[in-house]
């Protein structure tokens, strides 16, 4: 599978096999363990991120692994995405250092 990224107006499709999406739940758990303690976003701490805050905290982890070529480091961040937003046609990740500006496109409903 594949999720369309763009970062800087570029697009950087990121490749996922079909077996880290089946096989990385346990992963998923305990990055979702870390975030439920809280996470700061940019300049605000947000005590309980929801789904969108979450990956929003994810995409700017990918976006790191985009910068270093971590390309193994990219495919599970973006594996997570993909799991917890299954109707993603989108993701703009803001590269400017303020991760609640990045935009998930999803479904028939408004960006967030």
């Amino acid at each position: 599978m594949i999720l369309h990224a763009v970062v800087n107006d570029q697009p950087c499709p990121v490749h996922v096999p079909d077996a880290m999406l089946r096989d990385a739940d346990g992963v998923f758990a305990r990055m979702d363990a870390d975030m439920d303690r809280g996470w700061q976003m940019s300049r605000v701490w947000v005590e309980r991120p929801d789904r969108i805050q979450r990956c929003q905290i994810v995409a700017d982890r990918l976006l790191t692994a985009l910068e270093t070529r971590n390309q193994e480091l990219a495919a599970l961040m973006a594996a997570y995405i993909l799991r917890r937003v299954p109707d993603i046609r989108a993701l703009d990740i803001d590269a400017g250092g303020d991760m609640t500006r990045t935009r998930i496109d999803a479904g028939a409903g408004p960006a967030a």
